[in-house]
């Protein structure tokens, strides 16, 4: 026993001690080494033989050295041929290893599934043992079992069932258990239903072998490298015996893992990639979630797995493989398409509460108008058996009859891993073409849409999202993994942004693409639709706050090393005797007006306001009065007033925002009666999935939070910044506390919110309503936006009343509205009038200690005349999220400089990193996009040395034919709406 995983090399090296069958062995997690020395009886000769192994773990087959097979129960392989045929010269004593997880198929929750795991459970091996395999036997029983379903499943009405039901009983008068002889004579009676063929219009159903592997659940990460092991050696084995056996397996992050863990196995698939059996899809680094990673996190996905993929096996996926996530935005369309994609596949939507999705097959549209050709495999399941009753749902339940006659069937055990087994593949076998069920061909992804594609003219089109009626608490559960998920999207920016801008203005500086490329994928991988949505056990939540750690501590030394290189002759740290003076830099591509600190003797701050120019920056001015002050005033009954000439708001002592109004109109924006930043609690106890849902009805529970704690005071009475703070209590061991600021020359209020959460199965959430009338809201998604209803006129509005955005939602009539913004929340809603954050969640499954703690956020609002767009809504929610960098320099004073403009506000430079090994030794990309949703024209300014500037994929290849020509350091780009434009400029790299 030992409560690490170790490598076969060291385990075969272990003391080992007698054991029998019901012995225990644990605790949870830990591991068990078996060795088995097995004695093959000489009557045995000729015979097929089994070693049989059941057990409460899942466990691995060790054989000569090699991981052969996993030996799951739970996953139905229990069995391992020893010898299809014993004979003279094979060896009769032989000794195999058991590695055995402590831990089941799910993990190992205590009462349920999703429980939280039981870490004190103890393990039982329930049978170690050899016996004979009667194949005739088993080819009777298979023969007797698809019979049956057939008789069962095909209905009283139809003539081949009653056809099925007859051959099976003659055959059981036939059988003779005592004369094996009458075995082969009851199988030709059911050989002559399976010959009966199928005509020419009968739905064909294309199984594809596959085993959903969540790369972490209600298991860690560590684990899932064995389910790999476990998985992919069942598989292979399968494909030695089983020439027509094919199998769909996505993630690049568990091929890299068996490659690094098990390379000889790694070899074996290798050799089966090659010959058409075991198929890489889906081509991105984990099935990530489909709503909460910004655009350039799903770019990345993409990157990464098709670079792997070619590198690994020489081609990269055509079609992506998401079967298991919870929605999916309607910027995928373009982003696949971008990474050499037109072919979907996934399954989630049939979980829809609500609404049955109206399609199989059908075209997804995005918002930019992308199309991808999109199929759900209308069994509604990833994991099929194989069974009677399960291709003939794929058929009956097809939504696209008459428009396509061909569905995706995926067989094998799946969520935990195991994959497909021998029954399964002989189950199929016997059904390939037999009269009254659908044809079943042994098929590949690649086979089963490019058969779709040839007839595609009567398929529909899908617009916009494909949003899941169901897991939507997902967008809030673990509130600190989100924050430290949006935190690391922003510092790797941030990263390769200097580090781009260091590799051109220093000769000795090499930009760091091993060491940003792991941690990306680090990133990446804390992206997988069960840890971002926070729907896993606490020690997923553990390793991935561990990996967000390293992103921040190796971020912040590669930011220090880009801005040394940039700056490192007048850093203040060479010399901490020579003067003080401050450079800020701005990140993003547009300039900023904002109030920053600086630090200060003693500790204390220095706020200046300072304009920064876009992807540049400037020297910090002298502290001074900013030409419209902030001023604070404090009135008898407690209430204040924050106002800076753009905006003026007014609280009462327990923090509601009574009025908001728009200076320059006199525009006011809370409606009267009313109050914003009204905190709610909501009971929140869904039907089963306790960490994934939010039940609607949640919403009749509403509890407005009334008891203050400490009542409202001003903290920053005025000038460049005022600000208040209160507290209030939640319950009787929760206290939130927040600081409501107002800078100088800010379109927005911010909120800075610390909470200490305590509580069960309860639901925290801000509300703000609006002097707007609307039926539309808007919200921010990857690379743009797109709008929902307020209302809930029919069941799909009503579906969504938890829904989620990125960092902002919008809610304006003609000529004015009101912007939330927010630095790490995704769960949103609006409903009539009202702007609604989720803030915070207490779920007790399957991690019982879920949000339990501190918690730090930010939202602000900005009420705003004209469209959200022309306002500035965009720009001013990154800046939210991007704050600016303060570095210390010696005496020597800086001109403001910039790397890259925009000429138009509807355009974000979203990205600028050095391109991808082997493009050019100096080389960088830029990713941009069209946010407003417009056709547009604009200039792409810069000051860096361009040679050649030329259009790319997502994946970074160049298209030669759109090469660009530089104009006095300008680039002119054309935008249609929500278009994602990757530019690849080749640059002369130059000495400081």
């Amino acid at each position: 026993m030992t409560p690490e995983r170790m490598p076969y090399e060291q385990a075969i090296q272990q003391n080992f001690r007698m054991v029998k069958v019901g012995d225990a062995f644990g605790p949870t997690w830990w591991t068990c080494w078996f060795r088995v020395e097995v004695t093959i009886p000489k009557t045995w000769m000729g015979h097929e033989i089994h070693f049989l192994w059941e057990s409460d773990g899942e466990s691995l087959l060790w054989r000569n050295g090699e991981p052969v097979q996993g030996l799951t129960k739970m996953g139905e392989k229990t069995s391992y041929i020893l010898t299809d045929k014993m004979k003279e010269g094979d060896p009769w004593s032989l000794t195999l290893y058991v590695e055995t997880a402590c831990n089941g198929l799910f993990g190992a929750g205590k009462g349920s599934m999703i429980a939280p795991p039981d870490n004190e459970k103890r393990f039982n091996v329930t049978r170690a043992d050899m016996a004979v395999f009667h194949r005739d036997v088993y080819d009777l029983m298979m023969d007797m079992e698809i019979l049956l379903g057939m008789a069962k499943c095909l209905g009283e009405g139809s003539q081949r069932s009653f056809q099925a039901l007859y051959t099976a009983n003659q055959m059981v008068n036939m059988c003779d258990p005592t004369d094996p002889g009458t075995f082969s004579t009851a199988r030709s009676l059911a050989s002559g239903i399976f010959r009966q063929r199928n005509g020419d219009s009968q739905h064909t159903i294309h199984a594809i072998g596959h085993c959903h592997i969540d790369s972490a659940w209600l298991w860690p990460f560590k684990e899932t490298i064995r389910k790999c092991a476990r998985s992919w050696s069942s598989a292979i084995q399968l494909m030695e015996k089983n020439p027509q056996f094919t199998f769909a397996c996505s993630q690049a992050q568990q091929y890299e893992w068996v490659k690094r863990y098990y390379p000889s196995l790694y070899s074996r698939i290798k050799e089966y990639v090659r010959a058409g059996q075991f198929i890489p899809v889906g081509g991105t680094w984990v099935e990530m979630d489909g709503n909460l990673p910004s655009g350039e996190s799903m770019v990345r996905q993409f990157l990464q797995g098709q670079n792997f993929f070619l590198q690994e096996f020489g081609k990269v996926c055509s079609e992506f493989w998401l079967p298991d996530t919870f929605g999916y935005s309607a910027q995928l369309p373009q982003i696949m398409r971008g990474c050499g994609i037109q072919r979907f596949l996934t399954q989630k939507l049939s979980w829809n509460l609500v609404n049955s999705f109206p399609h199989h097959t059908f075209f997804w549209k995005g918002i930019d108008g992308s199309r991808v050709l999109a199929h759900f495999p209308p069994g509604d399941s990833y994991g099929m058996e194989g069974r009677v009753e399960e291709v003939l749902k794929t058929m009956n339940n097809n939504k696209d009859k008459g428009r396509v006659n061909h569905s995706a069937f995926l067989y094998g055990f799946g969520d935990g891993g195991g994959g497909p087994t021998q029954i399964m593949l002989d189950r199929l076998e016997r059904m390939k073409d037999t009269d009254g069920l659908p044809r079943v061909y042994f098929s590949t992804p690649d086979r089963f849409f490019s058969l779709l594609e040839r007839d595609t003219g009567q398929l529909c089109t899908w617009v916009g999202e494909l949003f899941l009626e169901l897991h939507n608490g997902s967008y809030t559960t673990h509130a600190q993994i989100k924050k430290e998920n949006r935190d690391c999207e922003q510092i790797l920016h941030d990263v390769e942004l200097l580090s781009s801008l260091a590799l051109t203005r220093s000769e000795s500086f090499q930009y760091p693409s091993a060491e940003l490329q792991h941690l990306w994928r680090l990133l990446l991988l804390n992206q997988f639709h069960d840890v971002l949505p926070g729907s896993c056990i606490q020690q997923v939540v553990d390793d991935a706050l561990t990996y967000y750690g390293e992103i921040r501590s190796s971020g912040s030394r590669l930011l220090n090393a880009a801005i040394w290189s940039l700056f490192g002759g007048e850093l203040s740290s060479r010399d901490p005797s020579l003067p003080r003076n401050f450079l800020i830099f701005n990140t993003l591509s547009w300039e900023r007006t904002e109030v920053v600190a600086l630090p200060g003797a003693n500790g204390a701050e220095n706020l200046v306001l300072v304009t920064v120019p876009s992807m540049g920056y400037t020297q910090a001015p002298a502290p001074a009065p900013p030409p419209h002050a902030v001023r604070v005033v404090q009135e008898a009954d407690g209430s204040v007033t924050l106002e800076n000439g753009i905006i003026r708001a007014h609280l009462d002592s327990m923090g509601h925002l009574n009025s908001l109004v728009l200076v320059s109109s006199d525009r006011e924006t809370v409606p009267r009666g009313v109050f914003g930043n009204q905190f709610v609690m909501f009971d929140d106890i869904p039907l089963y999935w306790d960490a994934w849902d939010v039940m609607d009805y949640h919403l009749e529970t509403r509890k407005p939070v009334t008891k203050l704690d400490q009542a409202l005071e001003v903290g920053i009475p005025g000038g460049l910044r005022g600000s208040v703070h209160f507290s209030l209590q939640l319950s009787n061991r929760s206290i939130l506390t927040q600081e409501i600021v107002l800078d100088a020359a800010s379109p927005y209020l911010q909120f800075h919110t610390e909470v200490d959460w305590y509580e069960s199965h309860k639901f925290l959430k801000v509300e703000f309503p609006v002097w707007a009338q609307t039926t539309n809201a808007t919200y921010e998604i990857q690379f743009g936006h797109i709008q929902r209803p307020t209302h809930y006129n029919t069941s799909w509005d009503w579906a969504r009343f938890e829904v989620w955005a990125h960092r902002w939602m919008d809610l304006s009539e003609h000529g004015f509205g009101m912007a939330l913004l927010n630095n790490s929340k995704y769960g949103a809603s609006v409903r009539n009038n009202i702007l609604s954050l989720s803030l915070l969640r207490a779920p007790k499954s399957p991690d019982a200690n879920a949000d339990m703690g501190h918690h730090q956020f930010t939202y602000a609002i900005m009420p705003h005349m004209g469209t959200f767009q022309d306002s500035g809504v965009i720009q001013a929610a990154y800046n939210l999220n991007y704050p600016l960098h303060v570095i210390p320099t010696g005496p020597v004073l800086y001109r403001p400089w910039s790397a890259f403009s925009v000429s138009s506000s509807a355009v974000v430079l979203e990205t600028v990193k050095q391109a991808e090994a082997g493009l050019h030794p100096c080389a960088l990309v830029l990713r941009m996009y069209e946010a407003h949703g417009s056709h547009v024209d604009l200039w792409l300014q810069t000051s860096l040395p361009v040679q050649e500037a030329v259009i790319c994929d997502l994946l970074e290849c160049p298209d030669h034919r759109q090469r660009l020509t530089l104009e006095s350091s300008r680039l002119k780009l054309s935008f249609s709406p929500f278009q994602v434009v990757s530019l690849l400029l080749v640059l002369q790299s130059r000495s400081p």
